[in-house]
């Protein structure tokens, strides 16, 4: 039966003495797989700063998802150890950002809100000529774009914007004056949010150093473990189908989770979509591609449900146990 848009599949408990919740991870686990949001200052390249974060955090494998411009500030998202798989995953979310235009001349409140009205939808977006990125046309989406303040004396305007992924706000400025047929520059760029992550959730890279040294000169963990988010946060928007011990053993291997391992599933979830597989604690198993729709588990006894596109859990979190689950 099915409570609360879910499919109950199976009654399992889980084995306390392997795996834990998320919330209770050691400093090592999270350096092994977590999430940190540093608040990104104006004048170091994105690069730059997952390098400091890198050497700071004394680990090898951490990367960031989704670039900001040297001049640009705001939420850069970094990944540590096995979260770098997901980098893909952190590039195509959602963005919000604030910033400010300058205008070759002075521009009226509706004229700005008319361009704005215009701007809103899917548009085509080109990189600008001193982007990292192959110059070519492509589209995004502009979700909402507004008018927050204006100083017509000094021909400046403060905006939001909440964009697609991959959108060049250097670009839609450059097309802001074009439409207005006067010169329009980008002053300033801040992003307060980045898919499920604002603010409230960041660190400056100080706060980072601080909480480094803490942990590397006197032994103290604490702040550091506070400010690495376990990798699960950034699965929170993916439809979760909860796994038994012994299947979450098998599918850290990188084996296809199969229809007796299911405790738990979303009803709706359509064959190709990808899922996250977790445990009964709530730990990231894998991110996998159903192989079948979760309205057709109830019928199944056997067979494939989901292949891994990315095996979070290290090996050996849950023992192995002989059932095929």
């Amino acid at each position: 039966m099915g409570e609360g848009g879910y499919w109950e599949l199976a009654t399992a408990s889980t084995n306390p003495n392997f795996g834990s919740n998320p919330s209770e991870r050691s400093l090592e686990q999270l350096l092994a797989a977590g999430i940190v949001l540093v608040e990104k200052p104006r004048g170091p390249t994105s690069h730059q700063l997952a390098a400091w974060a890198r050497e700071l955090l004394g680990i090898s494998r951490l990367g960031h998802g989704g670039t900001l411009d040297p001049f640009a500030t705001g939420l850069l998202t970094l990944l540590c150890g096995k979260a770098t798989k997901l980098t893909e995953m952190a590039l195509k979310v959602d963005k919000r950002y604030v910033g400010v235009l300058r205008f070759g001349r002075a521009v009226e409140e509706t004229e700005i809100e008319a361009i704005f009205s215009e701007l809103t939808g899917v548009i085509y977006n080109v990189p600008p000529l001193e982007s990292a990125v192959k110059i070519q046309v492509r589209t995004r989406t502009i979700h909402s774009l507004m008018l927050l303040d204006t100083d017509p004396d000094s021909r400046i305007a403060a905006f939001e914007l909440s964009c697609s992924a991959g959108t060049y706000v250097r670009t839609l400025a450059k097309d802001i004056g074009l439409l207005l047929g006067t010169r329009c520059e980008l002053t300033e760029l801040h992003r307060d949010r980045t898919g499920n992550f604002d603010q409230s959730m960041s660190c400056s890279m100080q706060q980072l150093a601080d909480a480094s040294f803490l942990s590397r000169e006197h032994g103290d963990d604490s702040a550091l473990i506070k400010l690495i988010a376990p990798v699960e946060t950034l699965l929170s928007g993916l439809p979760a189908i909860t796994v038994k011990d012994g299947a979450a053993a098998a599918l850290s291997h990188g084996a296809p989770l199969a229809r007796p391992g299911v405790v738990r599933a979303p009803r709706g979830v359509p064959e190709g979509a990808t899922v996250l597989l977790q445990s009964i604690k709530g730990e990231a198993v894998s991110v996998a591609r159903m192989t079948v729709d979760t309205d057709s588990l109830p019928e199944m006894k056997s067979g494939e449900v989901a292949v891994a596109r990315a095996v979070m859990m290290e090996t050996g979190t849950y023992p192995q146990s002989w059932s095929r689950e």
